[in-house]
């Protein structure tokens, strides 16, 4: 006989669902009482679990960090452009995941200190993520590029990584971030962010990078 789940922590419960409603509505649209309706509990559960709203966000960009934190060290096994788009699109998908911070990113910046220095460590573990991938192109996967243009190329892709969601969003406010738009939404961003690598790709390498990113879009 199968054990019952045990069923999932009001806590944990509580941030999935605040997760899903910033996804949809963006952070700032969404209100404790909103929260607590959607989980059918009352505002004073919600706040012995969490009592400023704050802690809300700050639970969901820890899931994030600890997420990005391991996806991060595969950027040191890339070594042809396969690899490079699986990371990427990989890493587009988490942001997908926590849409929210990326959609509201400013805003959230401007009204929680913790969020904007620890965003700031994102953005360097990012670049480094990018620089390991760089190297791994030049030594195994037919990239050349000059040392000097390695850093201003790993930064370019942060800032399409990072911002990729404002553009589509600008593109179509009213469909962009629905989750019927994720997949071509993902693959395009991955596709831009890989294309910065064309101008230094062997003829192979090039070809093998388009030839990936037309199955995925196409399909």
């Amino acid at each position: 006989m199968v054990a019952p789940k045990k069923p999932r922590r009001t806590a944990e419960r509580i941030l999935e669902t605040t997760l899903a409603l910033f996804n949809q509505f963006g952070e700032p649209n969404v209100s404790t009482t909103l929260i607590s309706a959607e989980l059918r509990i009352s505002p004073g559960n919600l706040y012995y679990h969490y009592p400023a709203r704050d802690e809300l966000t700050n639970g969901l960009f820890d899931r994030y960090e600890r997420a990005l934190a391991e996806l991060l060290q595969a950027a040191d096994g890339v070594r042809d452009v396969e690899d490079a788009w699986l990371f990427v699109h990989m890493l587009f998908e988490l942001v997908w995941n926590y849409r929210f911070l990326y959609r509201d990113l400013n805003d959230l910046l401007s009204k929680n200190r913790r969020l904007e220095t620890h965003f700031q460590a994102v953005l360097r573990d990012k670049a480094r993520a990018m620089h390991a991938l760089l190297d791994g192109l030049s030594r195994h996967g037919g990239l050349s590029l000059p040392g000097a243009e390695a850093a201003p190329l790993a930064t370019s892709m942060v800032v399409i990584v990072t911002y990729w969601l404002s553009f589509e969003y600008v593109r179509d406010p009213r469909h962009a971030l629905e989750p019927g738009r994720a997949a071509s939404a993902l693959g395009r961003g991955a596709y831009h962010a890989l294309a910065l690598l064309l101008p230094h790709l062997d003829a192979p390498s090039r070809a093998h990078l388009q030839a990936l990113a037309q199955a995925y879009l196409t399909a």
